[in-house]
């Protein structure tokens, strides 16, 4: 188990080398980089391949590394039957990316930039499927929205780019907070820091009180990060990114992590009628959604990206439908798509890269041209179209006996179905045939078939799309079965093949054929007819996201221009009402107001003395005329304070206390010297009433916490402790100094820094009012004049 540990922890680190190395090796060998960059994910692939006959006999990994073992967070995974189907999809899929990648941006001047970003988010999304403690998958989470920031926003140069990203960012940050949120509460609630924990509490959180908000916060996380309706849109304008991107993140894997959340969690909160209600009803919604705007849409991207949204509705429906095979469908139809989907992807960026065009009423007669190109593409979209001997077929007829029973909800969701899958099968024969049959048409750049390197991609996923239906016993066994398995949270055999039977879910493959083929043979038709329906019904989600980020930059300009207007003495009002509220408020309302100290009885003639300079110096301050007077004034408090220290026995402190009133003092009347601001205090009487009132607050805050500090029990433990330690830890006989070197050094540190930023604000405000007189001598309309100086 020791060397599964090791290998596993290898496996999840060989992405991250990848994007360490990348830059360098695209330096050092170009294009033929990615060969050796595909090494990375393929052996990974290989480990997590190895893992098979243990998962499909049933079995759990699970290991990791203690991280904080106070607070029983871990950096630790579980591999299980759904987590590994995804690590094999990530890996698998991620080599052939890189291998396309390698060809589709040879000769691109950030190709080394483009690679490791596409290594990070291939860790992210690998940590996010195999961790079970709840705080890194979340920590993995948002680490594939940030890297799929990067690889949306890689032409960063074009607004589009810009803006795609920022939306996806800012829709699947926000998910994220709910996701948070909701783990939170899952962790406090039911003391379960770790997937494997959680998922053998049995019904512990479906009876919790606070069910109904975890799933609404869950379910939150998990339709942003998934592009369920009605935070859809962020998904087609993801496809501003570079076809490899679009083929990894928005097919196979990162819109895939909402759906493989609700698989994982289905164990401990599927089966209640909220789930049963709101994820099929949403992920209904989304399919039918997709596909009609899907048919809206000319560019083979948009329209592969539309039917991507319609496809994670339709597995959002199947995991929330609350029937074993469902659960069943859900688990083939997850492993299709990201074979169909993924090859069609890069099919189009391989049309896109040697054709230079991507509308499809813009391409046609490339099946000539581009014969092995043509050849994936059919056979991804037969898989997509449901039809045998590819994998699809297999998920479609699963689906349909898992939906068609003769209540009226199956009968609804069995009709959603249908309609969403005739929809999809017409738009994937019509991305497939109208580029490569009919006439050819002239295009920007002269078509050919793809290198090797481009078309590897698409033919093998292809191919694994024939070879899974073909060999279905063994992929049931090693694959289908062990994820839907971990989705139910029980034993689920698999056993659909190729074989067809003649049964309902068979007659209604048959409708889902034909009405496909009815709107591929009209399908210019239902584009304009869905152009008119759309334009009537107004902006939809995507204009509102823009409304909705100009209204908050609007609010946030309002809410700064209010908080932060640029007035010095209203930061510091606010912040010393503040800190008196700070001070009195809790004393008052908890009861805590300190009893009224005991006047001595002999006070000594020098120590009324000292008293009589303190108040003496405190009304020269108030009656000072003009501010110079006023701040050396200030400065015999700090004297008289320092003689007390003197008298009471702490000569260092008062040796430190008169150097810093004395520095103080010729500090500040030398910056007053040097910026001559106004010589009196001009504020209006109301001014001066409201800030005596606030620094009396603070004065008597301040005084009454001490008392009540004072009067508290001597615990005289610390001074045990520094008058123990001082002389055998630091070696040094003044426990003070000890102190404040030694003991609080860091503290130390932290004052002398405070200290060093005051003086180079001084030093600053020094050059302005030097450049500001320079400006005024040369009539300079943009001067300021807010630093006391008078224009000529």
């Amino acid at each position: 188990m020791a060397g599964v540990t090791a290998l596993t922890f290898a496996a999840l680190c060989l992405p991250l080398l990848g994007a360490v190395v990348a830059p360098f090796l695209v330096r050092a060998f170009g294009a033929s980089a990615a060969w050796l960059l595909a090494l990375a994910p393929l052996l990974a692939f290989a480990h997590f391949a190895s893992l098979l006959p243990a998962i499909s006999a049933g079995k759990v990994i699970t290991g990791g590394y203690a991280w904080v073992p106070s607070f029983d967070l871990r950096f630790s995974w579980l591999l299980d039957g759904l987590s590994l189907t995804f690590a094999l999809l990530i890996t698998g899929i991620g080599t052939l990316i890189v291998l396309y990648a390698g060809g589709y941006l040879k000769g691109h001047r950030d190709q080394g930039r483009f690679f490791s970003f596409i290594f990070l988010f291939m860790g992210a999304m690998l940590g996010l499927v195999v961790s079970d403690s709840l705080l890194m998958l979340f920590v993995f989470w948002e680490l594939t929205s940030i890297t799929s920031f990067l690889l949306i926003g890689f032409d960063h140069e074009r607004d589009a780019a810009r803006r795609a990203a920022l939306q996806a960012l800012v829709v699947t940050g926000g998910g994220g907070l709910l996701l948070l949120a909701g783990l939170l509460l899952i962790w406090s609630t039911t003391n379960a820091t770790q997937l494997s924990t959680l998922l053998q509490s049995g019904d512990l959180l479906r009876a919790n009180p606070y069910y109904l908000p975890i799933l609404i916060l869950v379910l939150g996380g998990a339709f942003t990060k998934s592009a369920q309706f009605p935070f859809h849109f962020w998904l087609p304008n993801a496809m501003e990114a570079p076809a490899p991107v679009s083929a990894y993140l928005h097919s196979a894997t990162m819109v895939k992590a909402g759906v493989y959340l609700l698989m994982r969690l289905n164990p401990v909160m599927g089966g209640t009628p909220a789930w049963e209600l709101l994820l099929p009803l949403f992920g209904g919604a989304t399919l039918i959604i997709g596909t009609l705007l899907a048919i809206r849409q000319t560019d083979l991207k948009l329209q592969l990206a539309y039917t991507t949204v319609s496809s994670l509705g339709l597995l959002v429906l199947l995991t929330g439908f609350g029937s074993p095979y469902a659960v069943e469908a859900a688990a083939l139809y997850l492993v299709a798509h990201s074979f169909f989907k993924g090859a069609l992807f890069l099919v189009a960026g391989i049309i896109d890269h040697e054709t230079g065009a991507r509308d499809i009423t813009r391409l046609g007669g490339l099946r000539k041209a581009m014969p092995l190109t043509f050849a994936a593409a059919l056979a991804a979209a037969i898989s997509m179209g449901g039809l045998p001997p590819f994998f699809g077929f297999l998920a479609k007829e699963e689906i349909y006996a898992a939906l068609a029973h003769g209540d009226p909800r199956s009968i609804v969701f069995t009709l959603v179905a249908v309609s969403g899958n005739a929809l999809m099968f017409a738009i994937g024969f019509a991305v497939t045939l109208k580029p490569f049959l009919g006439s050819v048409l002239e295009t920007p750049k002269h078509p050919h078939e793809a290198p090797p390197l481009l078309w590897a991609g698409p033919v093998v996923l292809a191919l694994l799309g024939l070879i899974g239906a073909v060999f279905s016993a063994t992929f049931h066994h090693y694959i289908s079965s062990p994820a839907a398995s971990a989705i139910r949270g029980s034993s689920s055999v698999i056993e659909i093949s190729l074989i067809p039977q003649v049964c309902v879910p068979l007659l209604l493959s048959a409708l889902t054929i034909a009405l496909g083929i009815l709107v591929y043979w009209r399908i210019d038709q239902a584009r304009r007819m869905m152009a008119v329906v759309l334009g009537k019904l107004g902006p939809g989600p995507d204009r509102w996201f823009d409304d909705f980020i100009a209204g908050l930059v609007s609010l946030s300009v309002r809410v700064t221009r209010f908080v932060q207007p640029g007035r010095l003495e209203l930061y510091i009002t606010c912040t010393f009402l503040c800190v008196a509220t700070i001070l009195l408020v809790p004393l008052w309302l908890y009861g805590e107001m300190p009893a009224l100290p005991v006047w001595p009885r002999e006070v000594q003639i020098h120590e009324w003395a000292i008293f009589l300079l303190a108040v003496l110096g405190l009304l020269s301050v108030v009656i000072a005329r003009d501010r110079l007077t006023a701040i050396v004034s200030l400065g015999i408090q700090g004297f008289s304070v320092a003689i007390i220290f003197l008298l009471f026995g702490a000569p260092d402190l008062s040796f430190t206390q008169f150097m810093v009133e004395t520095l103080s003092v010729v500090i500040l009347a030398l910056v007053m010297t040097r910026l001559r601001l106004s010589p009196t205090d001009r504020r209006p009487l109301g001014q001066k009433i409201l800030d005596g009132s606030i620094a009396m607050a603070c004065g008597c805050g301040f005084a009454l916490l001490l008392m009540k500090a004072t009067q508290a029990p001597f615990n005289n433990a610390l001074t045990e402790f520094f008058n123990t330690h001082s002389k055998s830890i630091a070696h040094g006989a003044n426990v003070v100094n000890v102190i404040i070197v030694d003991f609080r050094g860091t503290d130390t540190l932290g004052e002398i820094a405070v200290v060093a930023i005051t003086g180079l604000a001084i030093l600053a405000l020094i050059r302005v009012r030097a450049q500001t007189e320079r400006k005024l001598a040369e009539n300079d309309p943009d001067a300021p004049e807010d630093l006391g100086v008078e224009r000529p």
